[in-house]
């Protein structure tokens, strides 16, 4: 496999795969931001009605399309596969659509991934100090984390991350069905049975005032906490 070292030329083994919903105001900043470092960004649109797919297209990604809205897990499943089909991917690198993921996280995860030749690399906000969730998505988001650990056998100090650096050989084995929150403990489970070597890589996230507007921080902790009571 080639290396690609941090900062220096475009990196084309390695796709992104971004689950797209009603974020047309900032997925196009985040593609256009990728690019220069992956050339391969794979948009799956999942039932958005703002007009998300259209600019995320003229962004310059790969678009897949969902004619209706499917969750989460369903859009990672699509790109992931997508990717797939494509003999250039080595590694699949999952990033959400909001802004909150930052580039150089995902590219210091991936030299991780191929200097210690480990087959997936999970970010984690809880290694460090730099991202402050808030005292009520920390309460929630510790105890998914000890419902995740309980089910998957994993120790992991951050569960419901949605940055992912999964190499090919790993990927092959994902076949996710859940389809709301539910599905970021799936994942953690279907690539812990591979036995395949893993690591944590401390991230940052960027709650931004885009994100805090839409109130996600408080209604993702709601999803979370109906998901780990429902499923």
């Amino acid at each position: 496999m080639s290396e690609t070292p941090i900062g220096s030329v475009a990196d084309s083994t390695a796709w992104i795969v971004i689950p797209l919903y009603n974020e047309a105001s900032v997925i196009g900043d985040v593609i256009t931001s990728l690019l220069p470092h992956f050339p391969n960004v794979v948009c799956v649109d999942d039932g958005s009605t703002d007009g998300s797919a259209d600019v995320a297209a003229h962004a310059g990604a790969h678009l897949v399309r969902h004619p209706v809205n499917l969750g989460q897990g369903a859009a990672l499943q699509t790109g992931i596969e997508y990717a797939l089909t494509h003999s250039s991917c080595e590694y699949i690198v999952t990033f959400d659509a909001d802004g909150q993921h930052r580039i150089e996280d995902a590219m210091e995860m991936l030299e991780l991934a191929r200097s210690e030749d480990v087959a997936i690399v999970f970010g984690s906000r809880f290694l460090d100090d730099r991202t402050d969730p808030g005292w009520v998505k920390k309460v929630v988001l510790k105890t998914a984390i000890r419902v995740t650990n309980l089910t998957t056998g994993m120790k992991l100090t951050d569960a419901h991350n949605g940055l992912r650096v999964i190499r090919r050989d790993a990927a092959e084995s994902i076949d996710l069905k859940q389809d709301r929150m539910a599905h970021a403990t799936e994942i953690v489970l279907e690539l812990g049975r591979t036995g395949l070597p893993w690591r944590e890589h401390p991230v940052e996230l960027l709650y931004t005032d885009y994100s805090k507007g839409k109130g996600q921080s408080v209604l993702n902790s709601v999803n979370i906490l109906v998901d780990l009571v429902v499923r």
